[in-house]
């Protein structure tokens, strides 16, 4: 996916910074309202709130290390976010999409839920409440080409307010000769693939490791938290072995290794490049003492 340099204007309409937050890109006519739930009266006084509208429902999932969300469409945003106030727990913001012009239709926002739910689920960041996908409404080429160009928007919007949630993993590609960032954790029964990024390092799906812990291991919190991804699903066991099911974003290197080496492990030193480079000489200017994970 392309990048380049933009503007984006932040507006606080109460002037706390904790309060509501207004995200528009200086030259689009769309903007995101980001609504803390304590704020909704708030929100709802406003006109933008009669509008119609895209809007996520963002919280914490009980059963997941990963946030929740909900994608929705209205044609009132008022009487829409009212109802899920009393019905749905789960939520504890609500970002929602609006027009400057107020010019989006029923249309417009029906193939952007659609466009949204099918973003979402290929970026993995969080568990969808959507009960289903739904099928993709009928919409006019030249229609669907300005909700491609809406959604671009709002994804940087709500990237922008911190809230990935169609931003992939593995924005570059997994092939050795192309990407410089791609590292290797092979030790016994391990082989594993990685990005190291922005956000922290990326173990690629199809990983897989050592199933079996060092004794000393097995009480460190490491170790629990090792236990908890396959109970999750995000690994699988694989006979003698576990598979990384889906791309996992770990903020740690060492915790990435640890996950496939069932040891404690300094992730810096066991992560390498095709080069034989560690992750430390090829990313770190090797300052401060090296973190060793489960020790």
């Amino acid at each position: 996916m392309a990048t380049f340099p933009q503007t984006i204007q932040i507006f606080l309409p109460s002037g706390d910074p904790q309060g509501i937050r207004e995200a528009a890109i200086t030259t689009r006519i769309i903007r995101v309202f980001d609504v803390p739930r304590s704020a909704l009266a708030e929100f709802l006084a406003l006109e933008a709130a009669q509008q119609v509208g895209l809007y996520f429902l963002i919280g914490e999932s009980e059963d997941s290390d990963l946030p929740q969300a909900y994608i929705g469409q209205t044609g009132s945003l008022a009487d829409r976010l009212a109802q899920h106030h009393k019905a749905k727990d789960f939520w504890n913001r609500a970002l929602v999409a609006v027009s400057v012009t107020n010019s989006l239709t029923n249309t417009h926002v029906s193939f952007l839920e659609w466009l949204s739910i099918q973003q979402a689920g290929k970026a993995e960041r969080y568990v969808l409440e959507n009960g289903n996908t739904g099928s993709r409404p009928h919409t006019p080429p030249p229609l669907e080409a300005e909700c491609r160009e809406i959604h671009e928007t709002i994804r940087v919007l709500l990237a922008t307010l911190g809230h990935p949630l169609f931003e992939s993993l593995t924005r570059a590609t997994s092939k050795p000769q192309q990407n410089e960032k791609l590292y290797f954790c092979r030790g016994s029964e391990a082989d594993g693939r990685g990005l190291y990024t922005e956000e922290g390092f990326v173990v690629l799906r199809g990983s897989t490791g050592r199933l079996k812990t060092a004794p000393s291991f097995d009480l460190h919190n490491y170790a629990r938290h090792r236990q908890r991804l396959i109970e999750q699903g995000v690994m699988s066991v694989q006979g003698d072995r576990v598979r990384f099911e889906r791309d996992y974003l770990s903020k740690s290197p060492s915790f990435a290794a640890v996950c496939l080496l069932g040891r404690a492990a300094n992730g810096w030193f066991e992560w390498k490049d095709a080069k034989g480079r560690t992750l430390d000489e090829a990313e770190r200017q090797s300052t401060g003492k090296p973190e060793i994970a489960g020790e």
